[in-house]
């Protein structure tokens, strides 16, 4: 690493050259997700809260072709999670649904800074829907306050019946205007099914419901980028965030923390700038062990494609929104971990009546080196994978390179 030209008031610019320097850097980006310890916020429940406390938020996803993202995410991070324990989660209060750059579950603590949006869409910011149904948001809310929550189904089961006093589609999207605006919260979830109730009654009592100055949000969001991820780009602190006042306080904070010294600014080979904090570029380099992780695509290391990119040399997309006849790597290939490199993209699908976890393809990367060790690792890791699918057993397809079939067959047979 070499210090050269300067950045903001006065604060150098450390030049990422070396390949040894970039691999320390991946290391260090690995240990603050997570993925490099096998069991870094421990296990269970507890483990579970932990995880989601530290990433900011998990991502929710409906395609299910495999076990869901924001199961995914748990699971690669904390060994024994299970599925239900997000319900138990939400159930507890640890939890909460709202809107990070995507859907997402967020943590309790976090509830304050969800406000900023819920007041802007409240106030008339659109989010999906350009109109809104007002009288029959207060016929809906007014039911809920003295009824109780109301259950999405409830509304769905009068769909074209005639017999319910609001047809599904309208009443379904002023349902979800009151709680994106902040008047309703998810109470439950039963799979899909939302439970919408107020937030008062919802809202543990020690929460806090402040609205956070544009400062202290701001603030938020640069300690929570840092805390997960180690180095960021200033555009990565406010991803898919289109608010210029809040993109204004952020880069305000940054280029005061630079000029004091409170962060380091990191420039890749790549053209890519990355804000860390100096102390941890002090601290001893995170050891990668040999195992491999398979991520979901919405995986919170891997959901910022440029920052993949420049840091690790992968260049990756999701496929399942490109046509058929163009995908080249499946419908939903999932990224590949080995120590601190991606190594492939799997495309896989449950056959969960049959119990079967078929791999449609697996591809690996030009660069993968040591592929004896590799396909150990990811032997290791599909074991783990099909019980986390509730599948007993394994079919390979397509292998990329394919002289690599033989090998793979072999390490899982083993």
């Amino acid at each position: 690493m070499t210090k050269g030209t300067t950045a903001g008031k006065g604060a150098p610019v450390l030049h990422i050259s070396r390949r040894a320097d970039l691999a320390r850097l991946r290391r260090i980006a690995l240990s603050a997700q997570g993925l490099l310890q096998a069991s870094p916020f421990g296990r269970g429940l507890s483990g579970a809260q932990k995880a989601i406390n530290h990433l900011g938020y998990i991502q929710i996803d409906t395609i299910s072709v495999v076990q869901r993202a924001h199961h995914h995410v748990f699971r690669s991070r904390v060994p024994n999670y299970h599925p239900d324990m997000l319900h138990r989660l939400l159930a507890r209060r640890g939890i909460f649904e709202y809107w990070a750059h995507a859907a997402a579950f967020l943590p309790m603590d976090d509830y304050r800074f969800s406000l900023p949006y819920k007041n802007a869409i409240k106030s008339g910011r659109r989010h999906w829907f350009r109109s809104r149904d007002k009288k029959l948001m207060a016929d809906l809310l007014n039911r809920i306050r003295a009824e109780g929550p109301l259950r999405s189904r409830d509304v769905e089961e009068s769909r074209g019946t005639g017999a319910g006093w609001w047809d599904w589609k309208p009443a379904k999207r002023a349902l979800e205007q009151l709680y994106m605006q902040g008047d309703l919260m998810v109470a439950a979830r039963d799979g899909f099914q939302k439970t919408y109730d107020l937030p008062e009654r919802v809202l543990p009592a020690d929460v806090d419901t402040r609205p956070p100055t544009g400062e202290e949000y701001a603030a938020h969001l640069i300690g929570q980028a840092l805390r997960c991820h180690g180095m960021v780009s200033l555009k990565g602190i406010t991803y898919q965030r289109r608010d210029a006042a809040l993109r204004a306080a952020v880069k305000a904070q940054i280029d005061d923390g630079l000029a004091r010294g409170d962060y380091q600014l990191l420039a890749l080979n790549s053209g890519e700038r990355l804000i860390t904090r100096p102390q941890l570029l002090d601290e001893a380099t995170p050891r990668a062990p040999g195992r491999l992780v398979i991520l979901s695509p919405f995986d919170n290391a891997v959901i910022q494609r440029a920052r993949l990119q420049s840091l690790f040399n992968f260049d990756y997309q999701i496929e399942c929104y490109v046509p058929e006849a163009k995908r080249e790597y499946g419908y939903f290939c999932l990224p590949l971990l080995y120590r601190d490199q991606f190594v492939g993209r799997l495309d896989a699908k449950a056959h969960r009546k049959q119990k079967m976890l078929e791999i449609k393809s697996l591809h690996f990367c030009e660069h993968t080196h040591n592929p004896d060790d590799v396909l150990r690792a990811l032997a290791v890791s599909l074991q783990d994978f099909l019980s986390f699918q509730d599948c007993d057993a394994l079919k390979l397809e397509g292998i990329h390179p394919d002289h690599l079939r033989q090998p793979l067959q072999a390490a899982v047979s083993t």
